[in-house]
């Protein structure tokens, strides 16, 4: 698995090398989060390459899992940012970066996720060298995957229904999923990882580092911290951040 792991991580490297020129030369830095997804699909289709015929069928499916997933995200991004100028995250680094602002991108945001990419795929990796038989917990994984994914999916889809329709310009999406939780993509994001752990479980202990990884990210530090930060302040959210909770959904009557 390791040197599996490490021929992942050079193909990481060159990866997102060629989306970082591609992204300086069209001076949108935020084109590396519809990069994101087809990452995971890039480690998934090496494994494939190199274990071949030798894989079992639970890798396969974990190959076909992620390209579904890593295909609605891109595109849910694509759509979600098409017409507008460049996320205000992204303008806000160059701006402060000033002169070295090409440097510390590519180490601060593509290298940075490239890193980051690597160790939450570790099941990933981890699944082309398990040659482990379909399982009950291979079952709970996959419906616990399918849960997040549906979930997820309905959210992104509800929320750019609503981003949409000029008439909510500048108003708060609390519908549909959004009245359960503030943040019902993420809670779907992070559930259907950690059901992709247990799908390729059994496998090494260090694969716990990819969910986990991922959700501190998405709880704690690039997820609904800085999203929440830009409505700080607003009464309109208070309210709703009274009301809501952030990322595990409220069971109402």
């Amino acid at each position: 698995m390791f040197f599996l792991w490490l021929y992942s991580c050079g193909a990481l490297g060159l990866y997102f090398s060629a989306v970082f020129a591609l992204c300086w030369v069209k001076q949108r830095n935020d084109w590396v989060d519809m990069a994101w997804g087809p990452g995971f699909v890039l480690v998934a289709t090496l494994g494939a390459v190199l274990q071949g015929a030798t894989a079992s069928v639970k890798a396969w499916l974990v190959l076909a899992m992620v390209t579904l997933w890593a295909v609605r995200l891109s595109g849910h991004i694509f759509l979600r940012s098409r017409g507008k100028s460049e996320d205000f995250r992204y303008v806000a680094m160059r701006e402060a970066w000033g002169k070295w602002a090409p440097l510390k991108a590519f180490f601060k945001i593509f290298m940075l996720q490239g890193f980051v990419l690597a160790i939450i795929s570790l099941p990933i990796v981890a699944v082309w060298t398990n040659h482990k038989a379909l399982s009950g917990l291979s079952y709970l994984g996959l419906a616990l995957w399918i849960f997040g994914f549906m979930w997820e999916t309905v959210g992104d889809y509800q929320l750019l229904r609503f981003t949409k329709n000029p008439e909510n310009k500048g108003k708060l999406m609390t519908r549909g999923l959004w009245r359960l939780s503030r943040h019902p993509n993420y809670f779907g994001e992070v559930t259907l990882w950690w059901g992709l752990w247990l799908f390729v479980l059994p496998s090494h202990w260090i694969t716990l580092l990819g969910p986990s990884l991922l959700s501190f990210f998405i709880l704690k530090i690039s997820g609904i911290p800085m999203l929440e930060k830009k409505y700080e302040g607003r009464a309109d959210f208070e309210a709703y951040k009274q009301s809501t909770p952030a990322f595990f959904p409220k069971v109402r009557g």
